[in-house]
């Protein structure tokens, strides 16, 4: 599988053992920056390319994910969601890196590099990744009407006010 990483400076260790960890696994791991440490660095463009390639990716049919991370991973799933067909899940734990597959079909995860130990966040990293979703319809159909929403500005038929 191909997977696409982004940090800012706060990751930039991590990241490095990511490249490492993921290629061993047999992935193949493309790096959206940074490459070298600035502790002024901003995250956004860094996480929203490699959504982009993420969506980019699954629209050719190629199968790929995302994992973006930074000192808390709030901002990085934020940037991460600004990408039409993305759906970036925040995960601090198994369980929450596990249903981001299983019931959101994420595409993209973020994790607070600051908030883990490296083999924690890798944990959770390989568990996303392993992680199928479950294809059930009641999934399906909210996800569908996320999409729905993020093309369309609208959910038929579930009342959602306009401003």
């Amino acid at each position: 599988m191909r997977i696409h990483i982004a940090t800012d400076h706060a990751g930039l260790d991590f990241s490095t053992h990511l490249i490492t960890h993921l290629g061993a696994a047999g992935h193949e791991v493309i790096d959206h920056g940074p490459t070298a440490y600035d502790a002024l660095d901003d995250y956004p463009a860094f996480c929203i390319n490699a959504a982009l390639a993420v969506a980019h990716d699954q629209a050719h049919g190629i199968e790929a994910l995302g994992v973006v991370f930074g000192g808390s991973g709030n901002g990085e799933q934020i940037a991460a969601n600004k990408v039409t067909g993305i759906r970036a899940a925040l995960v601090w734990n198994l369980s929450t890196a596990q249903l981001a597959r299983e019931h959101n079909d994420a595409n993209v995860i973020s994790i607070g590099a600051r908030q883990h130990t490296i083999e924690d966040a890798t944990s959770f990293i390989d568990a996303f990744i392993a992680e199928p979703f479950s294809g059930d319809e009641r999934h399906a159909r909210r996800i569908a009407q996320l999409a729905e929403y993020e093309t369309t500005g609208d959910i038929a038929g579930k009342n959602v006010e306009q401003y």
